[in-house]
């Protein structure tokens, strides 16, 4: 089955628009279908629903929240969203999601887990949380993938992600899923941060679904300390799906977002906050 759907940037690291909507570090996509009103992530502060305020968007209307991962730039706005729901909220979110989480750089090591508040309301509205860590059809034509295998050594690249403050266990953040949907232009992927790599992604989706192309990537790649070699095994590979358009956000990196624009010419569009793409 195929729906049509129109996807609203509300939360990203920049704006496609200045009338009064702004960005941070963080990530939140609204799937709107007219039977469902799908939240993918939910940035990092109560940001998205001043933004989804002044693009006239009602989040009273949302009846699902997936949670990529665990991140705070994911999860912190998941507050406003329930506080603002009309109604009862479903939510899905990989167990491993709620574990501490810590990042690790020549600045020393801090905590980038979920926020406390959003670990309350994930046990208080226990009976509506849905752990994922398999592929489950959330609606029909609309698909979580759970967490995705790992084939290609070339995507292993070290992250400095931990699970402890004194970075001693490493974190493959195996909490990282992704979302995909049959639309009539074609399969849609939206990406938190595409920890587990962008190919490694697309590969299993592609396992999943059975499509041979894609008609849009749209979110974070995590590839903004991707090394050359890395990043040109990663266009190469990007080629096989055939991918109408690229929406690279948030985590890609400035370095490799312009690789991709490079690479993809009049592939590649924009995708910062205001940004809508119907499908």
């Amino acid at each position: 089955m195929s729906l049509s759907a129109t996807i609203t940037v509300l939360v990203e690291n920049s704006v496609a628009r200045s009338n009064l909507i702004m960005a941070e570090h963080g990530l939140a996509l609204l799937v709107d279908t007219g039977a469902r009103c799908i939240l993918f992530d939910t940035g990092q502060s109560q940001l998205l629903t001043v933004n989804a305020q002044n693009l006239k968007i009602d989040l009273d209307a949302v009846d699902t929240v997936i949670l990529s991962h665990g991140h705070y730039d994911h999860t912190g706005g998941l507050s406003g969203v329930l506080a603002n729901a009309a109604g009862e909220v479903a939510i899905y979110v990989h167990p491993f999601a709620m574990l501490p989480k810590y990042h690790k750089s020549d600045n020393g090591v801090r905590d980038i887990g979920m926020p406390s508040h959003c670990l309350s309301l994930l046990q208080d509205k226990e009976s509506k949380v849905r752990m994922t860590t398999t592929p489950i059809e959330i609606s029909p034509g609309i698909t979580i993938t759970g967490e995705i295998p790992r084939i290609h050594r070339e995507e292993e690249e070290p992250q400095g992600f931990f699970q402890d403050f004194e970075a001693l266990r490493i974190d493959r953040i195996q909490d990282d899923q992704a979302l995909f949907m049959q639309t009539p232009a074609g399969t849609v992927v939206l990406l938190g941060c595409a920890h587990s790599g962008v190919i490694n992604t697309l590969d299993y989706i592609r396992q999943l679904s059975g499509a041979q192309t894609f008609f849009a990537v749209i979110g974070g790649m995590h590839l903004n300390s991707a090394s050359d070699e890395r990043m040109a095994w990663t266009i190469e590979s990007l080629r096989r799906f055939q991918i109408e358009r690229l929406y690279p956000a948030h985590c890609t990196g400035t370095k490799a977002v312009a690789a991709l624009w490079a690479a993809f010419p009049g592939q590649c569009f924009p995708c910062g906050v205001g940004t809508t793409i119907a499908v």
